[in-house]
This record gives C-alpha cells, sequence and structure tokens, in this order.
C-alpha cells in the first residue's frame, strides 16, 4: 500500500476526535479533602494546532509558525526594569499593575493582559494603565509586593506572560486562630473573578469586615492562570504556612504621607541599607516616638512599617510589663529585648509607653523607678542590641522620662496629628472600598463634614452607616 493510502483513515480519525473534543474535556478532581486532586486531561489535537503550530500540527504548519511574528510567545517580548511605587486605593486586593503607557509599550503589552512581576521571588498582576507621572515605576499593592518579595521604590523586572484560564484553585487561609467570619466560596469568587494567580502566591480577599489573606496552594492547570466565573475555587485546611503577605501595608493607612515617609526614612533604610551608614562613619537612628491624639493611626503605622520591611515585629503593650514580684518587670523586659536581638533585623513597638516608662521625679513607687532605668539602659547601654529599632508610642508624651526622649534614644518624634479634609477623604476610601455605595454617597461632602475626625472615628462612621442599609 503506497504512503498516501493513509490519509483517508488520518482524516477520519482526526474528525472523530474534533468531535469528541466539542462535546468538552473530562476534568476529574479526586481528594479534595486531603488536598490531593490532580488534573486528569488527555492532550487531544486542537484546531489551533493547524493554525498556531501546535504539538499535533502538520510539520509544514509548525514550520509556517515559526516564522509568524503574531504567534510569538512571551519569552520573545521585551522586559523592563520598573521601580516599585504605592497602589491606589481602589486597586488594592485586586492584583493591579499599572504602568505608565511608554512602559506598556516596551513590553509590547496592552492594559488587561498579565505581567509576571520578578522581584526577590515571582508575582503576577494584571496590567492597567497608571499617568506619565509615574513613567519608569510600577504601582502594585502591598499583596503583590510581598508575592515579588519587593518594597517600596526597590527595582522589579515586568514582562508579560502567557496564562490560561483557572478550571480549580485551592487556597488555604493564613490567619491564626478562629476564621473571622463564615468563608461562602460563593461570594469569594465574586471578589476574584479576573485576578491572576500563580502556585505560592497569596491573595486579599475584602469580602470580610477586616480584609483576610489566602494562600494559594495548588492550580489547575499549573503556571500562571486568571481565575473566573466558572472556576472551581475552595478553601482546605492544610499546614499552617508562614504569611508572607501583610496583614496592614501603606495603602491601608490614609491622609499620614509626611508622616510614613518620616518613619520609613528612619525604619527602613537602617534595617535594608545599614552598609549605607557604615560608609558614612554615621550611626544609624535607634528608635523614633510617636505621639498624637488617640485613635490617629499610631499602631497601624508601626504594624505597617514592620510588615513592609520584611522584618522580626514585636508588639508589647506598656502594661504587659508590670509584674507583681520583685526583680520580674525588669527581667520581662530583658526577655523582650533579648528576643528581638535573636531575630535582628527586627521592630520592638511598645504602645503605651507612658505605663513603662513615666517621670521618675514624679513617682513613689520604686518599681516603676527600676523599669524606667531598666529601659534606659537596655536603649543606651554597653551591650549592642543589634538591628534593632524601637519604636514608642503614646498620647501623652510630657509624662515620659525626660532622660528617654534624648537623641541616642528615641532619635525622632513624629507627631500623629487629626486628618485634614483630604486625609479624611483617603481615610473614607479606605474603610469603604470593600462596601457596595449607593450612587448618592459622597465621600467628600461627608470628609468636608467630620472635621476633626480622626481615623477610629470615621471607621467606626463607616461601620454605623452599615446597620442603616
Amino acid at each position: 500500500m503506497a504512503a498516501g493510502d493513509f490519509s483517508p483513515r488520518v482524516d477520519e480519525a482526526r474528525s472523530q476526535v474534533y468531535k469528541h473534543a466539542g462535546r468538552g474535556t473530562a476534568v476529574g478532581i479526586e481528594g479534595d479533602e486531603e488536598q490531593n486532586f490532580e488534573l486528569k486531561v488527555s492532550r487531544l489535537p486542537d484546531l489551533r494546532d493547524d493554525m498556531t503550530g501546535g504539538p499535533f500540527a502538520p510539520p509544514e504548519a509548525q514550520a509556517a509558525s515559526l516564522s509568524n511574528p503574531q504567534n510569538s510567545t512571551s519569552c520573545d517580548r521585551a522586559t523592563v526594569t520598573l521601580r516599585v511605587a504605592e497602589a491606589r486605593v481602589e486597586d488594592v486586593g485586586h492584583a493591579v499593575a499599572r504602568l505608565a503607557p511608554a512602559d506598556l509599550l516596551r513590553i509590547g503589552a496592552k492594559p488587561g493582559d498579565v505581567l509576571k512581576i520578578t522581584g526577590g521571588t515571582v508575582g503576577v498582576g494584571r496590567a492597567e494603565i497608571s499617568d506619565d507621572a509615574h513613567e519608569g515605576m510600577v504601582q502594585i499593592d502591598g499583596t503583590c509586593r510581598s508575592n515579588c518579595s519587593a518594597g517600596l521604590q526597590e527595582q522589579v523586572t515586568v514582562a508579560p506572560v502567557e496564562t490560561q484560564a483557572a478550571v480549580a484553585v485551592r487556597f488555604t487561609p493564613m490567619w491564626v486562630g478562629a476564621a473571622p467570619a463564615t468563608i461562602a466560596p460563593d461570594r469569594m469568587l465574586e471578589d476574584l473573578v479576573g485576578i491572576p494567580v500563580v502556585t505560592g502566591c497569596t491573595v486579599r480577599v475584602p469580602t470580610f469586615a477586616k480584609a483576610v489573606n489566602f494562600h494559594v496552594v495548588r492550580t489547575i492547570p499549573s503556571g500562571p492562570v486568571v481565575i473566573g466565573k466558572r472556576t472551581d475555587i475552595r478553601v482546605v485546611e492544610g499546614e499552617q504556612t508562614p504569611s508572607r503577605a501583610p496583614a496592614v501595608s501603606y495603602e491601608d493607612i490614609g491622609g499620614l504621607e509626611r508622616e510614613v515617609a518620616r518613619v520609613r526614612e528612619i525604619v527602613e533604610l537602617p534595617l535594608k541599607y545599614s552598609h549605607i551608614f557604615e560608609r558614612l562613619g554615621i550611626l544609624a537612628p535607634k528608635g523614633v516616638l510617636l505621639y498624637g491624639a488617640p485613635g490617629t493611626g499610631k499602631t497601624l503605622l508601626a504594624r505597617a512599617v514592620a510588615a513592609e520591611s520584611r522584618v522580626h515585629f514585636i508588639h508589647l503593650n506598656g502594661p504587659e510589663i508590670m509584674r507583681k514580684f520583685y526583680g520580674e518587670s525588669e527581667a520581662k523586659l530583658r526577655e523582650v529585648f533579648e528576643e528581638a536581638a535573636r531575630h535582628a533585623p527586627a521592630i520592638l513597638f511598645i504602645d503605651e509607653i507612658d505605663a513603662v516608662a513615666p517621670k521618675r521625679a514624679e513617682v513613689t513607687g520604686e518599681v516603676e523607678k527600676r523599669v524606667v532605668a531598666q529601659l534606659l539602659s537596655l536603649m543606651d547601654g554597653f551591650v549592642a542590641r543589634g538591628h534593632v529599632i524601637v519604636i514608642g508610642a503614646t498620647n501623652i508624651p510630657e509624662t515620659l522620662d525626660p532622660a528617654l526622649r534624648r537623641p541616642g534614644r528615641f532619635d525622632r518624634e513624629i507627631e500623629i496629628g487629626v486628618p485634614n479634609t483630604q486625609g479624611r477623604l483617603q481615610i473614607l476610601r479606605i474603610h469603604t472600598r470593600a462596601m457596595p455605595l449607593a450612587p448618592d454617597v459622597d465621600l467628600q461632602e461627608i470628609a468636608e463634614l467630620s472635621h476633626g475626625f480622626v481615623g477610629a472615628d470615621l471607621e467606626a462612621l463607616c461601620q454605623e452607616g452599615r446597620f442603616f442599609i
């Protein structure tokens, strides 16, 4: 039989295969409860193989595909190095990467494409257009920054990447303790539609009163995928994974741009670039004191700086140090500083520090005097504490011991004041970005009418507004 006699049988077999493929490909997921699920897909010839030169295409089609520039993969596209910038409030939790139009043109991408962002690790984001003022920058939120292990003003490489539609995605919770609310996969899916993910990344779900993070443990198919309306998403119980994504990021702080910049200068530079201070022959700052009215965001700012700096964070409330037995309070204080030194670089945040270090001339108890003396010696003693930054917060700085406020202990004192109208508008946008607002809600008008409100007051206002729906 001649070679050409096989062609009718091949065409007939291919037509049967196409009919089978048209009925859909069966996907089997097994063992969701044990997290052992596998994709069983039989790769069948597709009509696109003939057009794009796939593995089942004839040799002449594959050769034509290699010469067709429209079929080039993301590996052939350009890669650009950009500097990381803070995301917009409306982009938080949506895996959006905003680039200037000129930068999108350089990498051959358009809005809606999925980008691979490479820093210390690899993350993915959906391309959107920013303004020309951010040329040479990529605007990503704290979750995307943690996925690619990059901080603000650090450099990352950005390039387009090919993706597939997600058939199934499995998440595991990243919080410690009880769940913040009942997890409804259908409600989660509404928030995650259109978000690109990859195995090992973190997604932020604003479904609950406080946004929570989930870790992507498996995707079907593997590689970068985009969650769609028909994607099967489930939350499975598994081993606790170390949380890389910050629970609080700079995008969660409104109206404190100047204060955030000053704290970052004092905290991030010594922890990340200590060699710069050594080269200049100067000592790095050792501490910063935050003071202001209650509810202005002092604790929130300290948590955000620690999370964004990716360093060990210890939160200590002032009254927790005091003990009833002789010497236990000082021992507790030494223990906390030793723990911070073991995990250096670290940030030690002492909230309500006025309860620990009042003016020794005005207190009558010996315990308070000994605790103040112990804190002073730990902050500026003979034993170096290494790369440990101490952040103190208080509402009444005038009651602190004067020796604690001198340079060398707390090098900077930053006032966290009451926000102005623009700051209140930013705070309102942060607290309402997960709320279904009515068309007649004017946040600008609310910000103008809420003179004297601090961040905690505005958060309570938004929470109370939910009960009137």
